[in-house]
């Protein structure tokens, strides 16, 4: 496992990207879940984010590429509006303890 941030830097209903071994990582937090996955949009390959840790529609409920404005569940990563609906983000697993989040990197870099 490798230590992705303290819980006080990712906050209830927010967002944060991150680098790990060059591969760019978006993570939020919903309902005290944390959830994580590869900032790339499925669709064009492009990160998704709008403004430095800005992944979020307006409503903060949605995972939003600006690109093209697809839209993706928090909790799944599945895009259900726009270009790539039916697809997923690719999820990267994490959890939470005292210490913070940590997220667990697949075998190999090119996985994620």
């Amino acid at each position: 496992m490798k230590f992705l941030c303290t819980s006080q830097t990712l906050i209830e209903g927010s967002s944060r990207g991150f680098e790990h071994n060059g591969t760019r990582l978006l993570a939020v937090r919903r309902n005290g879940q944390v959830y994580a996955y590869k900032n790339r949009c499925p669709h064009r390959g492009v990160p998704l984010e709008w403004q430095p840790d800005q992944f979020l529609d307006s409503s903060a409920s949605l995972i939003q590429c600006a690109t093209h404005a697809a839209l993706f569940l928090i909790e799944t990563g599945e895009c259900v509006a726009g270009p790539c609906a039916g697809h997923s983000l690719t999820a990267i697993d994490c959890c939470e303890d005292s210490q913070g989040i940590w997220i667990t990197p697949p075998a190999s870099e090119d996985d994620l």
